[in-house]
């Protein structure tokens, strides 16, 4: 998320928020939207289940999708683990 972005979306809250950006900064995005959408609401992440690469061992998982994979794999933890919020 831009932070050209944060001021205005700080003065809005969403019912719904969808995100497919960059995978290494999920959990910074997770932080930001959290405060953003309402209580009952819903964030909706893309690839967290990523061509099943989460779930495979290392070694079945080719090396140019290791980055993606690996923060996939943290953020899924990191939801996992969040008081705030229901998976």
């Amino acid at each position: 998320m831009k932070r050209a972005m944060i001021p205005y979306c700080a003065r809005d809250e969403f019912d719904f928020v969808f995100v497919d950006a960059d995978k290494p900064n999920y959990i910074k995005y997770h932080e930001i939207l959290v405060k953003l959408v309402k209580v009952g609401g819903l964030i909706g992440y893309d690839n967290t289940l990523w061509f099943k690469c989460v779930a495979l061992p290392d070694e079945e998982v080719p090396e140019y999708m290791m980055k993606n994979r690996n923060a996939l794999k943290e953020l899924n933890s990191y939801l996992a683990s969040d008081a705030r919020i229901e998976i």
